[in-house]
């Protein structure tokens, strides 16, 4: 009798070939906290089917371009169904596996970081945060701290040809001079640093030591990181107690992106000013979900760009303004 339901289910799967679907997902940096989110959002769809299986990686350590394309090719050659992933180099990652996944049939969603416009033939959709909007409200956070006129600003950003972050700093740009393309020179009431913007390429080591090295200054900028940066090095903490008071009376100002957990201790501790999240373990869910409609029904989204929802954490609010997975 025991051998009947095994007989069914051969049946049941020859008639409908029964299939299993592997969908890769690459952040920017395999070791970082948002992007293993995004995965678990993966494995969260995954729980709903019992055809779906999910694979996670990424460069090591920081925002490389070459080994994300080496990942993305490596990841091919084990026939993966579908890949979701956060772009660091539009061209870059088009010409060295994007093109090769559209000749293979493998869909393709970004999520975090989308491809340049020119680029988005290369994948079905885009799910994430409305980058753009978010860096204005990075800029308009900074505007209750200011000081003076014209009032110094520091933007702290990733690589120079990563999209989303680019567009992140063209809306702390807009928020606070009403365009987007230019650095601020005053005339709007807010001025660049002279040496930013900060390049990190990820490294959290030269984040931190970024940020320090512009907050010791004598009269500092508010500081502006549109990734998180600075704040997912370990060392955090203990690097900026001793700027502790200066933050709790706002003679230091850090606006920082994300609102990953070891964020949200740092700001219980009162070692940044302001943090505004995203939700990347939705964009792995969601990601996941419209891959799957795609590969099993062929169907698109609606709209090839699904913008998120993003959240504001203060010290005051830090143990409720958003849940990490």
């Amino acid at each position: 009798m025991w051998l009947r339901p095994i007989i069914s289910l051969l049946v049941f799967c020859f008639s409908f070939q029964c299939a299993s679907y592997t969908i890769a997902v690459v952040g920017k940096t395999k070791n970082d906290s948002f992007y293993e989110q995004s995965y678990k959002g993966c494995l969260e769809f995954a729980k709903t089917r019992t055809d779906v299986r999910c694979l996670y990686d990424g460069a090591d350590d920081y925002q490389d371009v070459r080994t994300q394309v080496l990942v993305v090719n490596d990841l091919m050659e084990k026939n993966i169904d579908a890949l979701m992933v956060s772009t660091t180099d539009s061209n870059f990652l088009v010409k060295g596996a994007l093109k090769l996944a559209k000749k293979k049939n493998i869909p393709v969603l970004t999520f975090d970081s989308d491809l340049l416009q020119q680029d988005s033939s290369y994948r079905i959709a885009y799910v994430g945060t409305n980058n753009f909007d978010f860096g204005v409200a990075l800029g308009n956070a900074a505007k209750t701290h200011k000081k003076k006129s014209p009032q110094p600003i520091c933007i702290q950003t990733g690589h120079r040809t990563t999209p989303n972050l680019n567009k992140r700093v063209e809306g702390v740009r807009f928020a606070l001079s009403g365009q987007s393309k230019n650095r601020l020179d005053g005339t709007s009431g807010w001025i660049e640093y002279e040496r930013c913007p900060l390049y990190t390429m990820g490294k959290r080591e030269d984040a931190l030591k970024q940020l320090v090295t512009i907050i010791d200054d004598v009269e500092p900028p508010i500081f502006i990181a549109v990734a998180g940066f600075a704040q997912f090095n370990p060392q955090y903490s203990n690097e900026i107690q001793r700027f502790k008071n200066k933050l709790s009376n706002d003679e230091i100002t850090i606006i920082s992106a994300d609102t990953e957990m070891s964020q949200l201790d740092i700001l219980k501790l009162g070692l940044s000013t302001i943090n505004i999240g995203q939700n990347p373990f939705e964009m792995g869910r969601k990601g996941a979900e419209i891959l799957f409609e795609y590969l099993v029904e062929g169907k698109r989204p609606v709209t090839d760009k699904l913008y998120l929802d993003f959240h504001y954490c203060d010290r005051s609010n830090a143990d409720t303004c958003t849940i990490n997975y």
